[in-house]
């Protein structure tokens, strides 16, 4: 972990900043704000950045990588809800908000730069700047459809069809994900996904 202030990557760090979804419309002022809040942190492949179940909450701006968000029963069963990568964010502000743990883990699913300050921060500054709170809480109800969607589709769509929706919905992230990660989330086998994958090859 370094500062954001002090990292020797500070130049590049700030123009990937700038392109992220949120804030990239932020004010000058604002920015200076903001940065000497951030932590710039690198994860390894398969690095739990939260815990399901944690008290301990954060903001986080992906940077570089791709993150995942999974939730898990007590017999280790798991089901991926999304994905974010490059531009995008996670979070547990909606748990902070109801004071409930994270009901869900962000783990990286490759390597992972990430820049992040703690939810009690994150929220301090909402609260100082209302049109950054208000495009944040606009993000957090999409994303919230995004996981709702996902789930209607896992009952209603057939294998096909759960494959071929992700295509389309997510196109900057086909190809990257790995392909036993990407079957858990369709709940498809790796074998099922790879027969569907040759058969789409086929037909285009």
């Amino acid at each position: 972990m370094a500062s954001f202030a002090t990292h020797p990557q500070l130049n590049t760090i700030r123009q990937q900043l700038r392109q992220d979804r949120l804030l990239r419309d932020m004010t000058p002022a604002q920015w200076e704000e903001l940065e000497p809040l951030l932590a710039i942190v690198d994860y390894r492949k398969g690095d739990l950045l939260v815990r399901q179940g944690d008290s301990e909450m954060e903001q986080f701006f992906i940077l570089d990588g791709m993150l995942k968000r999974v939730v898990s029963n007590a017999e280790g069963r798991e089901m991926i809800l999304r994905f974010a990568a490059e531009t995008e964010m996670d979070t547990s502000y909606a748990a902070w908000c109801l004071g409930t743990p994270t009901p869900y883990s962000i783990v990286a699913v490759t390597k992972v730069r990430t820049a992040m300050l703690g939810m009690a921060q994150w929220v301090e500054f909402l609260d100082r700047h209302a049109d950054v709170k208000s495009r944040f809480e606009y993000e957090i109800m999409k994303l919230m459809s995004e996981v709702m969607a996902h789930t209607i589709t896992l009952h209603l769509l057939d294998a096909p069809g759960r494959l071929s929706r992700f295509q389309r919905k997510h196109q900057d992230l086909t190809g990257r994900i790995p392909s036993k990660e990407l079957a858990s989330y369709l709940n498809l086998t790796p074998e099922t996904l790879s027969r569907l994958k040759q058969r789409g090859r086929r037909t285009a």
